[in-house]
């Protein structure tokens, strides 16, 4: 009971606002200071980035969203656009005298190309069942082919995401690299490469990321050493599944995941669960960890964000949670040190939320959610934790782990 009330105690001293330092040059990256993939393409966003320390560089892995630019008169002849009515769409020729004003832009991967590359294709505004009302998507609905059959419905996305590298001296101004590090690259891919987490193992750096397609959502991975070269190392999970985060090494023998499987039945509940491997390929031992907590600031979805790392009272862990209005906020779950399945305590309320301009508005709005973290002293008493704001840039925030630890509530 003491030890309870010594937690209550604290968290009532202690408010998510006042546990948060943000820097003072955030938003610390913006679309304006990373260049297009192609001349064809804009980028509109760069947020949700995994983060490392290499030696005295800071290093973050951005997610970087890009969207056809605008085009306005006459297209020129080498455009072209999707053919819906093939059982697969495929690219033709845009006919003659076509408007920019009249189309709207698709980035989409053609994986007929040897290597699949990003293209653009075009399709009419005025196309029969265009639907453009969610600004994050592009829908198609075509008529049944058959007399009561169902309409089939085709989803594109009008940003399609990759992998940048950026890198620091100061772990506040970063100097982004020209050129993509990771670009989709096969139809597990066709909608972009998303949210990479990097974990260090043994020398390597392990790093997950969402691989998202119309097959579904999956999580893949990579290893580099360098952050300059990079191995793909295939699938992890099947779909729907994102939001994986490994832990930096063994477990009483075992890698463990967090993991966030995205189940379409009954309830639907989006909460973090955990898994183990002996390779790192294959993964079981699935038991569910943090669920969603009604009336609560996670109370709608729950998902791991930085990698765990340890405390001398255990695992800690940096997560998000979603609210009934939507708002995306940061909270720390702390993990029993030889049994992570089993949380010791958990955020009663966020340690960080939205509440500045840059993290307020954008293109998903109220909303930070961080991939990553790195340690500002040797002791790993202080970090500061790199978040995505409104899902269009880069923010940081520096908090004491004493802090963090002592705002949690006992399960």
């Amino acid at each position: 009971m003491a030890r309870h009330l010594r937690f209550v105690r604290v968290v009532l001293s202690l408010k998510a606002e006042e546990l948060a330092r943000r820097l003072d040059n955030n938003p610390i990256l913006t679309s304006a200071d990373v260049a297009p993939s192609q001349a064809a393409l804009e980028v509109v966003s760069v947020f949700n980035a995994a983060a490392a320390q290499v030696g005295r560089e800071t290093i973050l892995l951005l997610r970087v969203g890009e969207c056809p630019r605008p085009m306005t008169g006459l297209l020129p002849p080498t455009a072209r656009t999707l053919d819906l009515s093939a059982p697969q769409e495929k690219l033709e020729p845009l006919p003659p005298g076509t408007l920019g004003e009249d189309v709207i832009g698709i980035a989409y991967l053609d994986t007929a190309a040897i290597p699949p590359r990003v293209v653009v294709a075009y399709v009419r505004r005025d196309l029969p069942g265009l639907d453009l009302s969610d600004p994050r998507a592009i829908r198609v609905t075509k008529p049944a082919a058959n007399p009561g059959g169902r309409p089939e419905v085709r989803d594109y996305l009008t940003q399609i995401s990759h992998l940048r590298v950026a890198r620091s001296t100061d772990g506040a101004h970063f100097v982004v690299d020209r050129l993509p590090a990771l670009v989709p690259a096969d139809s597990f891919e066709e909608y972009g490469c998303e949210d990479p987490r990097a974990t260090l193992i043994d020398g390597v750096w392990h790093i997950t990321y969402v691989s998202v397609a119309s097959v579904g959502i999956t999580t893949s991975r990579l290893t580099t050493n360098d952050f300059k070269t990079f191995e793909r190392r295939g699938l992890m999970f099947l779909p729907d599944h994102k939001d994986v985060v490994i832990f930096p090494g063994r477990v009483r023998g075992r890698y463990v995941a967090l993991t966030r499987p995205m189940p379409a039945s009954f309830n639907r509940v989006l909460g973090i669960w955990i898994a183990f491997s002996d390779d790192l390929v294959s993964w079981g031992g699935h038991l569910p960890l943090a669920l969603p907590r009604q009336g609560m600031w996670d109370g709608v979805r729950t998902g791991a964000g930085a990698v765990p790392f340890r405390v001398p009272e255990g695992w800690l862990e940096l997560y998000h949670g979603v609210d009934p209005d939507g708002r995306y906020a940061m909270g720390a779950l702390l993990l029993d040190a030889e049994d992570p399945a089993r949380v010791i305590a958990r955020s009663p309320e966020p340690i960080l939320v939205p509440t500045a301009d840059y993290e307020r508005m954008g293109f998903y709005s109220n909303t930070v959610f961080s991939c990553g973290h790195v340690p500002l002293d040797g002791r790993g008493e202080r970090i500061r934790m790199y978040y995505g704001a409104a899902d269009c840039r880069m923010a940081a925030a520096d908090f004491d782990v004493k802090e963090i630890v002592s705002s949690l509530a006992p399960c």
